[in-house]
Parts: C-alpha cells; sequence; structure tokens
C-alpha cells in the first residue's frame, strides 16, 4: 500500500508539473494560431517523443527528457537538434514579421502569469500555510557551542539585523530574513544585533561555518546553527516511556525545564540527551495542562527498540499547531514571488556570496517538492502556493534575452526590426541548437544534484523505526 500511494504521489507531481508547462506552450501555440503560422509540433519535454500523436496537421508529443517543453514554428528559430526534422520535403513556408514573432514569444510567459494570477487568487480565499517559527525572527534554539552560541546569542533573542540588514522573519522565501541574510553575507564575520526580553543588546560578531560535503553533494552554504521558535505541545505519548509514567498526556504544551523557559521541542530533545549517565537526575518539567498548569519530572531512557535510539522522554510532538493559515493578497505573492527570483539571479552572480548555480534545483526537485507537498497534511494549499512561485518564476526566467528563451526570441526580432532583415536561419538554427544543448546539460546537471539528495532524504527517512519502551 505505502509503494502504491508513493506511485501516486510522484504522478500527481508530475501531473501538476505538466500543467505548467502545458499552459506556457498553450500560449505560444495558440498565438502562432492566431497569427497564421505553422505548427508542426507541440511536445511537453525534449528529446524523442516516447508518444505521439498528429491531429489536423499538428504533431503532439511527449519526450524523454524532462527538461520543460516546446512548439515547433519552422517560420521561427527552430532547433533541429532539441526538436528533431518534421516535415523535411514541405514546401518552403511564407515569411513572417518580427512583431508576430515578438507575440508568440511573449504569449507563453504571458499565460505562465496568468496562470499564477488564477492560483495566486485561489490562494488569497483558501490560505497558504506557514510556519508560525519562520514568521518571527526569534530565535527558538541555538546549538551550544555553535557559531551563534559562542557569540552569546540564546534562545529567545529576537535578531533585529544581521550586518545591518534588517529581518524580520527567521527564514526563506523572504530576503528579510535571518537564513537569508546570514547565507548571502559576504566576508569572515557576520555582525548580529538584536534584543533579549525586549531590550536592546549590544551587537555581536560571529564566524559562520559550512558542513563539510562530499564530491557528490551540493556545497553546503553558511550556517550560525539556530532554529526557529516551535511550540512543545504533546501529539502523543509512546507506551511504557518515561512520558507515560510521569503522566504526561496529548494536548499538554511544555513551557519550561528545571523553571528554564523553552522555546522549541529541540531543547527537551537536547536535555534527554544528555542524561546518559547513571548519576543523571529527573528535570522538573512547567507544562500547562488546559486551563492550569502541573509540573512532572521525567528521567529520560533509551529505548529497547531501535537498539541504536538515543536517549529520550517518549513524546511524540504535535507539529500542525506551528502552522497557520495566511491570506496575502494575489499582489503581495506575484511580488513576493518575483522578488524572491531576482534575490535568488543576483546571489547567484555576485562573487560575494556562497550561492552558485550548483545550489539551483530543476525538474527533478520540483517534483520532489511537490511529492512532500501531495503527502503533507494542507497539501493541497502547499501545492497552490507552490505554482504560483512555480509560473512567475517561468514567466520571468522565459524573458531573459537568451537564445532558446522566450526573451532571446524577442530580443532577435528586435534586431530583426532594427536591420530589416533576419538573421540566417541557418546560423539561427545552429545558435538555438547549441544554446539548447548547452541548456539540457545544465538541467541534467542540477538534475545529478537533486536526485542526490532525494535519494539521501528517502534513506534518512527509511531509518525511522518504530521506538518501543518494554514495560519497568
Amino acid at each position: 500500500m505505502d509503494i502504491l500511494k508513493i506511485i501516486l504521489t510522484v504522478l500527481e507531481a508530475l501531473l501538476a508539473l505538466n500543467l505548467l508547462i502545458f499552459v506556457h506552450e498553450l500560449g505560444h501555440f495558440l498565438a502562432a494560431r492566431w497569427r497564421g503560422m505553422k505548427v508542426e509540433r507541440f511536445a511537453i519535454w525534449f528529446g524523442k517523443p516516447i508518444w505521439s500523436k498528429k491531429i489536423n496537421g499538428v504533431e503532439y508529443a511527449l519526450g524523454w527528457i524532462p527538461a520543460g517543453g516546446y512548439v515547433s514554428l519552422p517560420q521561427m528559430a527552430t532547433m533541429e537538434a532539441i526538436e528533431g526534422k518534421t516535415e523535411e520535403n514541405a514546401a518552403p513556408l511564407p515569411n513572417v514579421s518580427p512583431w508576430d514573432k515578438i507575440i508568440v514569444a511573449f504569449a507563453g510567459p504571458l499565460f505562465s502569469f496568468l496562470l499564477a494570477v488564477l492560483f495566486a487568487v485561489v490562494v488569497w480565499q483558501v490560505g497558504k500555510p506557514v510556519s508560525v517559527g519562520d514568521d518571527v525572527p526569534v530565535l527558538g534554539w541555538v546549538t551550544p557551542d555553535g557559531p551563534a552560541w559562542k557569540a552569546g546569542l540564546r534562545p529567545g533573542d529576537r535578531i533585529v539585523a544581521v550586518n545591518g540588514e534588517p529581518v524580520n522573519h527567521f527564514g526563506p522565501p523572504s530576503q528579510e530574513s535571518i537564513v537569508w541574510r546570514v547565507i548571502t553575507s559576504g566576508g569572515s564575520n557576520i555582525n548580529i544585533t538584536y534584543t533579549r526580553d525586549g531590550k536592546p543588546m549590544e551587537p555581536v560578531t560571529l564566524v559562520p561555518f559550512k558542513r563539510d560535503t562530499k564530491w557528490y553533494e551540493r556545497r553546503a552554504l553558511r550556517e550560525i546553527s539556530v532554529e526557529p521558535t516551535s511550540e512543545a505541545r504533546v501529539g502523543a505519548v509512546i507506551t511504557n516511556s518515561p512520558a507515560d509514567r510521569a503522566g504526561l498526556k496529548p494536548g499538554d504544551i511544555v513551557q519550561a525545564v528545571d523553571g528554564q523557559r523553552i522555546y522549541s521541542i529541540r531543547a527537551v530533545e537536547y536535555i534527554a540527551r544528555q542524561m546518559t549517565n547513571d548519576g543523571a537526575k529527573p528535570a522538573l518539567f512547567t507544562v500547562r495542562r488546559g486551563d492550569g498548569e502541573v509540573q512532572v519530572s521525567m528521567l529520560a531512557a533509551r529505548p529497547d527498540s531501535p537498539t541504536n535510539a538515543p536517549m529520550m522522554f517518549g513524546i511524540a510532538w504535535m507539529d500542525s499547531t506551528n502552522r497557520a493559515l495566511a491570506h496575502p493578497t494575489p499582489w503581495q505573492q506575484i511580488v513576493d514571488s518575483g522578488k524572491q527570483i531576482f534575490a535568488t539571479i543576483g546571489a547567484v552572480i555576485s562573487k560575494h556570496t556562497d550561492i552558485g548555480a550548483q545550489q539551483l534545483g530543476g525538474a527533478v526537485m520540483i517534483i520532489r517538492v511537490y511529492t512532500n507537498f501531495f503527502a503533507s497534511d494542507d497539501g493541497w494549499r502547499w501545492v497552490l502556493w507552490f505554482s504560483v512561485v512555480l509560473n512567475v518564476n517561468l514567466a520571468l526566467l522565459n524573458m531573459l534575452p537568451l537564445p532558446v528563451l522566450d526573451g532571446g526570441h524577442i530580443l532577435l526580432s528586435i534586431i530583426e526590426i532594427i536591420r530589416r532583415r533576419a538573421v540566417s536561419p541557418r546560423l539561427l538554427n545552429y545558435i538555438q541548437s547549441g544554446f539548447a544543448l548547452l541548456l539540457i546539460s545544465f538541467m541534467l546537471w542540477i538534475a545529478f544534484y537533486d536526485i542526490g539528495d532525494w535519494v539521501r532524504s528517502g534513506r534518512r527517512g527509511g531509518r525511522n523505526q518504530p521506538v518501543i519502551f518494554n514495560p519497568k
């Protein structure tokens, strides 16, 4: 059953991705028909078709390389090396005006943008899931002996600025977030401005670190070893565990341990892992139960299964309490998506950040994200929001003035208007095909890392085994 569910979820992700590609290419197709152009093929994905069918003179096809799609228009720039030759012995076709080419090229991004607006309107009405912790620049957890800890930062501190740049959130997609400011920072040190209990503190300077990676892994980005806040609400208690024997109940909220307020479930897990010696003493938990408050004492234990599990209290946390529904306006969603795209491009081409093209994601990453969304609670809301982001990406990135992309077609048409004659079709075919091969090679290179990340993530998830405490 699990395998069938995984297959169905992946198929849902593929359908969602192909819907975006289909609508983009449909824009080109309808515009070409409107302007009276010859359409030879409407293809989803590149490469030799693994399925095709000809209807009313147009071949509809599905390629084997998951790298977008295309509408074959012989009166515009062709890419025979990628699209293959069609109707080789057909009679010469009349030339079309550069304005018609601009209209057809622009129609694809326009349709992607309109689809983004449609999804954004739906998200506005049904809501977008957001992490409560990511929405505030407050540290929920600071890893002991990590860069932030050594600099004096502690859980509960509110970060005001990173290297003088203001922050209003903990994590992406906002550029005004702690995570984004850290990974895009330059220089060997990072300056942090923060408050504690509402009082401004003396700014601190810390040295970020990057974990070591293998040659087949993406290069790691800068970290300062902090995590967002998360409410420690009990979702379930494992039978015979220390939490079960102490009387902890689902719905309880752990507010403090040994009189110290906690801001994340990581604090509870860390305390449990420290109770490894025989002389460890029980921790006193302050718990909110309904409208009241109780205190329970617990000493962590190692479960009987799996045998390699760490010390734990036997608590399964309720994740849904750390999420809420936001209702951003369609305009806000479009603007935020566009800002993130330009910020990412700027970070990739900048010489002052560690972010490179290697950190970008391709079709495999998109399918993985869709798969995770479909398999999660409120997954359909996540899918709707992510589709807004992807369509804005598709619209804006395709407008870049590079060969193969729609912006490249528009640029060539503008050159044709200025020169009053078209670029040589033979030369254009070489340029287009060459850039198309470069683009596909780049996407395959990115797919190598995307697949590796997905496989390693699956292996880590596959190690999760039921936790069992035997009666004491």
